[in-house]
């Protein structure tokens, strides 16, 4: 959580020390610094900085990402590009993260679960879970089963819960719950007849759920983001992207495939995807009133 404060600091500035008006009192002064801190307070904003970022496991970008041959990117080492996303993270300073295409510990990280990595050198709670139905054939495949997405926060987690699509290759949704603040982190199949089947699902899913809900991930519309108008006009959730930016491919974005969508009693005050090329994503930032969660 962070605090922004704008003019009202001056107050402080312009209130004169005691003596400085003829016939006031002492009494009068501290009147008057109670009256101006009441002011103050009403100009204070205080802010959850939520960020959405799809890290392609920390394999990176670019021709060496395609060297031997083409994704060969995927079998190398990521702990280079994992620092340099942590070093980013710690320049934001996000509250809460939503990482789509984590790795939770294959032979590219030495076997170390990379949002913990994360989790620890932010001092964030943290859950992670891998991505795909259990039992299905890529949980059971090596590296495959290591591949997941998580959600880390600064605001200690409540509870969690681990959903599965029934369709599509890519079946988790991680729903956690905060003091007064319930996050569906979804990565939707590349096929779009599975994609709109889990939308269903998600729209069941979150219907029943009380109070602000924000449903973040990549949603891989590949067909543009009229595919959601479905999904939007019966969950009532809003895009806090209202530009419509597009976030990929990172280097030259060209489509909306990531978002974060939120309930209409969440106000967002800031949103931006900053141009940073550690995956072929680029991130989505996104900063909204604090809905009474504590700090």
């Amino acid at each position: 959580m962070a605090v922004r404060s704008g003019p009202a600091l001056l107050l402080y500035a312009k209130i004169p020390v005691a003596g400085a008006w003829p016939g006031r009192s002492k009494g009068f002064y501290g009147f008057l610094w109670l009256f101006n801190l009441v002011r103050l307070c009403w100009f204070i904003e205080i802010f959850v900085r939520f960020l959405l970022y799809n890290i392609r496991y920390c394999t990176g970008i670019g021709p060496r990402f395609h060297l031997p041959v083409p994704y060969a990117g995927y079998l190398k080492r990521s702990t280079r590009i994992l620092d340099e996303i942590i070093g980013f993270f710690e320049q934001v300073k996000p509250d809460i993260i939503g990482l789509v295409e984590v790795d939770n510990g294959s032979f590219r990280t030495h076997h170390l679960c990379q949002a913990e990595q994360i989790a620890l050198r932010l001092g964030h709670y943290h859950v992670v879970e891998s991505k795909y139905g259990v039992g299905s054939v890529a949980d059971k495949v090596p590296l495959l089963n290591r591949q997941g997405n998580a959600v880390l926060s600064r605001f200690p987690i409540v509870k969690h819960r681990f959903h599965y699509f029934e369709q599509g290759v890519k079946r988790l949704v991680i729903e956690v719950r905060l003091a007064s603040l319930t996050i569906f982190l979804v990565h939707l199949s590349l096929t779009y007849r599975n994609r709109q089947y889990q939308l269903e699902r998600l729209y069941r899913l979150i219907h029943g759920v009380e109070g602000p809900v924000i449903v973040a991930g990549d949603f891989n519309v590949l067909w543009g983001d009229k595919e959601l108008d479905l999904f939007l006009g019966a969950t009532g959730l809003l895009n806090a992207n209202l530009k419509r930016q597009p976030s990929h491919p990172s280097r030259s974005p060209k489509r909306q495939l990531d978002f974060i969508l939120h309930s209409p009693d969440i106000k967002v005050t800031n949103f931006q995807i900053p141009h940073v090329l550690y995956s072929d994503h680029a991130p989505l930032i996104c900063d909204f009133e604090s809905p009474s969660l504590p700090s």
